[in-house]
């Protein structure tokens, strides 16, 4: 990508003294026709830069112009190149890491110390994640519409959005667009996505708002859950709610009460704590556990072919 290439190049004018325009090119792999035209692009942005003809000829910046790294703290820098590091762990490329080695190399003595801070956005996904969030990244950066099957607890569906935003919220990675099945901007889990595919076909850019990802709004609250856990069970509770979570009861169980959005998302969650927790309310969810473990034990409780 040329802005891309045009940073790599005045990174490199910070770092050395003097470099030709065959290096330029070899090292960014392209002609020196369009190196030239780098130049002139920089030049135009007003960087200062002299070329200068002969066996010792080349291009430069001029003395005294440096990018001013005085707002810039030891510890800021970390915190950038932790933020860089963190998205290299879902990148499926070598950006980042070219981008860490750039900022590292002009200020190899401003940054102290050992990298305190290590994020990974991967989980365990990375194999199928990097392809995704690089496809979708083409789609937004030259416009075109993203092609994909999706699969949502609706059913299965073929969906062409026009994609604005790459989201990790929720633990999750999600493509934010217009959909042009639902005529609206809708939200997609990149991990329910497949065969995810750039068009070739442009769309014009609308003024598509930031998302909103504050759950209250999207997922109302009204569903109140109540309770009883066995005490085996605290350090979940713990680290999904935090350690003011519960109350201890006499008999030694856990009560939680908490609101919840979602029925079928409540129901699933109780189940994967098997025999270790009671449903209080709501009977909705009492209903379904019942029914679901009435189900289970005719698959794994009856005898089949009258053995035991």
């Amino acid at each position: 990508m040329k802005i891309d290439r045009l940073i790599g190049i005045l990174s490199v004018l910070l770092q050395v003294e003097k470099v030709t325009a065959p290096e330029l090119a070899e090292r960014f792999e392209v002609s020196r026709r369009t190196i030239n035209r780098d130049i002139d692009d920089l030049l135009y942005a007003g960087i200062p830069i002299r070329t200068s003809q002969g066996v010792n000829g080349g291009i430069s910046i001029a003395d005294g112009y440096k990018i001013d790294r005085t707002i810039l703290t030891s510890k800021d820098m970390q915190m950038i190149l932790a933020g860089l590091r963190s998205l290299d762990s879902v990148s499926g490329s070598s950006y980042y890491v070219q981008l860490m080695e750039k900022i590292q190399s002009g200020s190899s003595g401003f940054i102290s110390g050992r990298d305190s801070i290590l994020i990974d956005l991967s989980s365990w996904y990375r194999e199928s994640l990097a392809p995704k969030i690089s496809t979708i990244q083409d789609a937004i950066e030259n416009r075109h519409l993203l092609e994909f099957y999706y699969y949502a607890p609706s059913g299965e569906s073929k969906r062409t959005i026009e994609p604005y935003y790459i989201v990790f919220k929720w633990t999750s990675w999600y493509v934010y667009g217009w959909c042009r099945k639902r005529k609206d901007y809708r939200l997609f889990k990149l991990n329910r996505m497949d065969k995810v595919r750039e068009s070739k076909k442009d769309f014009v850019c609308r003024n598509a708002p930031v998302p909103d990802l504050s759950t209250e709004l999207k997922f109302p609250r009204n569903i109140i859950l109540k309770a009883l856990f066995d005490p085996e069970m605290k350090w979940r509770l713990v680290e999904e709610f935090g350690p003011d979570c519960y109350e201890e009861q006499s008999d030694g169980r856990l009560l939680l009460i908490r609101d919840y959005s979602d029925m079928d998302n409540l129901t699933m969650w109780m189940l994967t704590f098997g025999d270790k927790v009671e449903v209080l309310e709501p009977p909705e969810v009492r209903e379904r556990l019942k029914d679901m473990a009435k189900a289970m034990i005719k698959i794994y409780g009856g005898n089949k072919n009258g053995r035991d």
